[in-house]
């Protein structure tokens, strides 16, 4: 279908919800406030147009109904009106980059200006009609800043305006269109800059004490901008506030064309404000916008996971399969161990042990297998097995955690990365095989992929992430080569940790510098799909690298430094995933879905490696009786008193007043002084295997049965949750996904870049294969692939998850994750300037019933650790890396989290969603399960009750999982918790937990403390 009768479908949709018939499954939602919104008059100022959501509306400017006059997935954003009144032009990311459109007022003949890979933001017309002056990051694609860029209407030409290194972004004419304001990342933001149209010349025209955003310039030659302070959000001229206390919101304000008194219009409070730039009060133009959403519960059947069953599975978590030297054998992770496994034949498990082993990697010559384990130590460290004997040792003794080892050509050295902060930041390292010594050869880097090595041992290349601008975090992944032979020559080894989570803190010699670095681009815009296992892996006579792009492999000719001297060409046709070369450079071995496959470069042959392993999940064949002083079931917000909970394998199998005679022929658990209730949810932790073994122990020890993880690499999510099926890490149940799913380009080493709608079927057709238990859609995603995601994932009968809210809930998306968090736009459609929320917001959650994980912890927890300062003793704590620890000392409890008050805003925008019908559940974002804790003490402090912000995570949790949880009753899953205090008078006792239960197993808290081999009771390895 071409993109005009795609379009022209869409408009016709457009037409169709003007308002939803009764027998409609839509429901209607009018509402009378916009969050995030923007407002232009027209030129007459009869009419003004509006960005409700991400569709452009017109309305009269004296106020009442608003028109949709875009579809719903344009993502259209601040409208500016042509001086002759006949266009709108606004942004818009429908094609999944940002680009100038423009409309007709009447919704007609809507076309794109601007195209290409790159992000053009926040058009203004010239007043002479002839150009649109825009932002936009234009330049090197490993890397440039936004400048103002002028387009000719007339031409169709561009020209590049601002070239300073700064971020320069909203411009506006001046009056006589000689010259251009605009706000800058230059002089920390505060100020605001000019520049000549002819000339180029710059000069700054005004300054605030708040950063400084959307300046527009006015007829009689002032410039009003927002400024933005700590706890204001306000119009400014000069300097001077005009907006008081209002909440003005950070977009341009609309000038009224020829006004001698100077009006303007703009957004604060979610109002449609006008006001003169000579003071006086400001009017409210009252309005009302009427959106559709779909309430999601009972439109599709929602898959159930099984867990009584103990029929054998077939293991699909294959974490980095990699083919020997000599091609006959595949070394893999999967469901805890480490295996080996002749091509064709049966694997074997080497490892056989409780701990997590991962990423094992041969030798040149195939006689030694290095990986990463935690069985003798706290975190992971790098092992040796000599694959003749049998042996393994321990070579690392470090206090971060070392991944991804590749070994040197020459077998002398290993490369790899070492994490040393949340969410996989780590350095760079070799280690010298023969003796030991460790040398950080690169500091510490945005999530960086797997090592390879040059032929001549004397560079590492590895994926890393080129952002675009530094306005924006997401770039593309590209091949960044390291000079390490200069540096092992001239450094002195170290045998320790480089602290810290974003950058280094003090190594323990002058960090190398980075001139050395040299970064590639084979398909410049185009980005490796992830840096999860897309590779680029070099060839072992160093002519080719291979890496994962647009889905599937490809290969490129590289010299000796890994410079590209071809471009990049696809050998398959199928998804392909974690390439790994033979010895002979002439073969592949690949993961497709749930298959492996090896390739012959040259003739093209493919093959499929059969794998025949299964493991059994873990059912106790046990009777447990526990004895409750107090009972929190969650049922009510009662509390009941001496009673017994009879346990059958992990079910529970009744809830009766206590009696002596329960007790016989079983476990009797004596928590009669205690208080019992459902064990609990976190609902948003990406759990990633940087943490080990132990971190399935932290979550149990304080309390935390089940965890969702809303992104991971697909594989490794899997092997995690098998291993937990299988009971051979102690853990909780694990709920999750693989990737989040981007578009064109990406931040996270979780996140892939999709960048075509054969690819992103591919990764569906992935989540099918592997299980996933939801679909994450992610920051660049683009609203009509979002859809795409929808129906998909609910034909398969799963939900997904985003950051957005419109059209995510006209479309069915299932769950809205955060407050705010990360933005394509820059700025949050759900989350206004100062953490306000409005009634759109409110309603579209409300109406739609939707799954709502807000994610505002770090005031709680702060409140948590203040009332009770010998927390930071609790020795749960050493269950977790040494930077988490240290972080929690120095009280850095969410480093990546917006500092906010719950009492307000964000913590206001929960409660009011809570009221109006969302379904709230507590996450964090964070791998330290304190954080959940301290969540639900946030919701209390926002003016939750306790029993709601309980609620949050149980019950409500286990309803959006479709879990037989949350509650204590006969017929749900055994997952209970034991703590001292009663949870329902005081939500900070929950923390105090003595003793677990999950899936039918005990778990003393001192057990979990003491190491896998005391929490483990039962072990059902893969076969």
């Amino acid at each position: 279908m071409s993109r005009a009768v795609v379009l022209a479908a869409s408009l016709a949709l457009v037409a169709a919800l003007g308002a939803a018939p009764a027998s409609s499954p839509f429901i209607d939602v009018t509402v009378h406030e916009g969050t995030s919104m923007s407002v232009a008059v027209s030129p007459d100022g009869r009419m003004l147009a509006i960005d409700m959501q991400g569709s452009i509306w017109t309305l009269p400017s004296s106020g009442g109904a608003a028109k949709r006059i875009t579809d719903l997935f344009n993502d259209a954003r601040q409208p500016t009106w042509s001086p002759d009144g006949r266009t709108i032009t606004f942004f818009a990311y429908r094609d999944g980059g940002y680009d100038i459109w423009s409309v007709a007022p009447d919704g007609s003949n809507q076309r794109k200006l601007t195209w290409g890979p790159y992000d053009d933001r926040e058009p203004i017309w010239s007043h002479d009609g002839t150009r649109i002056a825009f932002s936009s990051d234009r330049g090197d694609a490993l890397g440039s800043d936004y400048n103002i860029w002028i387009l000719d209407v007339r031409s169709g030409e561009l020209r590049q305006l601002t070239k300073n290194p700064a971020d320069d972004y909203m411009p506006s004419w001046s009056p006589d269109d000689k010259e251009i304001a605009f706000a800058s990342t230059r002089e920390d933001g505060a100020s605001v800059w000019a520049v000549n149209v002819a000339t180029g010349a710059e000069r700054k025209v005004s300054t605030s004490r708040g950063r400084v955003d959307s300046p527009s310039w006015g007829p009689a030659g002032q410039i009003v901008y927002n400024a933005a302070l700590p706890r204001e959000s306000r119009l400014e001229v000069d300097g001077n506030p005009l907006t008081g206390a209002e909440n003005a919101f950070a977009f341009r304000p609309s000038f009224i064309p020829g006004s001698s008194a100077s009006e303007f219009y703009y957004v604060s409070d979610g109002k449609i404000r006008k006001r003169s730039i000579g003071g006086g009060a400001a009017q409210t133009i009252e309005f009302s916008a009427t959106m559709q959403v779909t309430r999601v519960a009972g439109t599709y059947v929602r898959r159930k996971r099984d867990f009584t069953s103990t029929t054998p599975k077939p293991a699909l978590g294959i974490v980095r399969p990699v083919i020997s030297p000599d091609g006959r054998q595949i070394a893999f992770a999967a469901v805890g161990d480490i295996y080996v496994m002749p091509v064709g034949g049966k694997p074997v498990d080497v490892t056989k042990d409780a701990a997590l082993d991962t990423d094992p990697a041969w030798s040149p010559d195939g006689s030694q297998l290095v990986y990463s384990s935690d069985k003798e130590s706290e975190h992971l460290q790098l092992w040796i097995r000599d694959m003749k004997t049998g042996r393994s040792r321990q070579v690392t003794h470090l206090t971060t955690q070392p991944q991804g080892a590749t070994w040197s050509p020459d077998g002398k050295r290993i490369a790899f990365f070492d994490v040393n902060g949340m969410w996989r930041v780590a350095n760079m390292s070799v280690l010298d095989v023969a003796s030991g010594a460790v040398t950080k050869v690169h500091d510490t880097l945005a999530q960086p992929g797997t090592p390879t090595w040059s032929p001549d041992g004397k560079r590492i290349a590895l994926a890393e992430v080129a952002p675009f601008t530094r306005r924006f975090r997401e770039g593309t992944n590209q091949v960044l080569t390291i000079d390490v032979a200069r540096l092992l020559d001239v450094a002195r080894p170290f045998e320790g940790r480089d602290r810290g989570a974003d950058a280094d803190r003090g190594p323990e010699r002058p960090a190398p510098p980075g001139s050395q670095d040299k970064w590639y681009a084979p398909i410049p815009t185009l980005s490796i799909d992830s840096r999860g296992g897309c590779g680029p892996v070099w060839s072992p006579d160093g002519t080719k690298m291979a890496a994962i792009y647009e889905g599937v492999l490809a290969v490129w000719p590289v010299a000796v430094s890994g410079e590209p001297l071809g471009p990049p060409r696809h050998i398959t046709s199928e998804s392909a995933h974690a390439p790994s070369w033979a010895g002979d450079s002439r073969h592949i071995l690949y993961q497709s879905l749930d298959k492996l496959r090896i390739i012959d470069i040259e003739s093209g042959e493919t093959r499929t490696v059969p794998l025949d392993l299964k493991y059994t999940p873990d059912v106790p064949a046990t009777h447990v009786v526990v004895h409750a002083g107090r009972l929190v079931d969650m049922k009510s917000a009662e509390v009941r008193t001496n009673v017994d909970i009879t346990i059958e394998g992990n079910k529970i199998a009744s809830v009766v007043p206590h009696a002596d005679a329960n007790h016989a022929g079983g476990q009797v658990i004596d928590a009669s002084t205690l208080s019992v209730m459902p064990g609990l949810v976190e609902f948003h932790s990406h759990l990633q295997k940087d943490y080990g073994e132990s971190q399935g122990r932290a979550w149990l020890a304080f309390g935390i049965t089940t965890v969702r993880s809303p992104g991971n690499t697909p594989y490794e999510y899997v092997e995690d949750r098998e291993a937990g099926e299988a009971g051979v890490r102690p853990g909780p149940r694990v709920y999750g996904t693989g990737y989040l799913t981007e578009w064109g380009r990406v931040y996270y080493k979780m996140g892939i870049a999709v960048s075509t709608v054969g690819q992103l079927e591919m990764e569906l057709q992935r989540a099918k294969a592997l299980q996933y238990d939801l679909l994450k859609s992610y920051v660049r995603l683009p609203d009509l692939q979002q859809k795409r995601m929808t129906e998909f994932a609910h034909s398969i009968g799963i939900p997904v998850a985003t950051h957005e809210i419109y059209p995510a809930a006209f479309v069915g998306v299932d769950n809205t994750e955060h407050t705010g968090a990360t933005s394509r736009r820059g700025y949050s459609p759900k989350i206004a300037t100062l953490q306000r929320s409005y009634e759109d917001v409110i309603q579209l959650f409300g109406k739609s019933g939707r799954t709502f994980c807000p994610m505002i912890s770090p005031a709680g927890t702060r409140r948590l650790l203040e009332r009770e300062p010998e927390l930071l003793n609790d020795p749960r704590f050493k269950l977790y890396p040494q930077w988490i620890q240290e972080q929690l000392a120095s009280r850095q409890v969410n480093a990546f989290a917006a500092q906010v008050d719950p009492t307000a805003g964000s913590g206001k925008m929960v409660l009011d969603a809570m009221r109006a019908g969302a379904l709230i559940v507590a996450g964090t974002d964070t791998p330290n399960a304190i954080n959940l804790h301290g969540e639900l003490m946030s919701y209390g402090m926002a003016g939750m009750s306790t029993y709601d912000a309980l609620k949050a995570a149980t019950v409500n949790p286990a309803k959006a999982l479709n879990l037989d949880a949350g509650t204590i009753e006969a017929g749900k899953l055994a997952d209970l918790i034991m703590i001292d205090g009663d949870p329902l008078a005081d939500v900070a006792n929950l923390h105090k937990v003595k003793r677990v239960i999950v899936n039918g197993r005990v778990y003393e808290l001192d057990q979990l403390l003491r190491g896998t081999a005391a929490a483990k009771t039962t072990s059902s390895q893969a076969r």
